[in-house]
């Protein structure tokens, strides 16, 4: 799918997921990976106490976990990207 319509599908999605103090562990990162899965595009929230750094390396991480591709990162907001068929 075009990434310009990706970007203005991610500017009207409330967060599906939002990110705490406990950061990535394997049940958010499982349930990241359920919304993707139903929903193909996601906004992510993150708690300021989520991100231990660089917010970057932060999503990084994120991305590689969820085998995704980010779509839109504007302040705590992560919006991510996966098709169905990828595993």
């Amino acid at each position: 799918m075009d990434i310009h319509l990706l970007k203005i599908k991610a500017k009207a999605l409330s967060p599906l997921v939002r990110i705490g103090k406990a950061g990535l562990n394997e049940y958010v990162i499982e349930e990241i990976k359920k919304q993707l899965l139903l929903h193909k595009l996601v906004k992510i929230k993150l708690l300021k106490s989520s991100i231990h750094g660089e917010k970057r390396e932060f999503v990084d991480e994120l991305l590689t976990q969820t085998n995704s591709q980010l779509i839109l990162l504007q302040g705590n907001m992560v919006t991510i990207y996966k098709e169905n068929g990828k595993k």
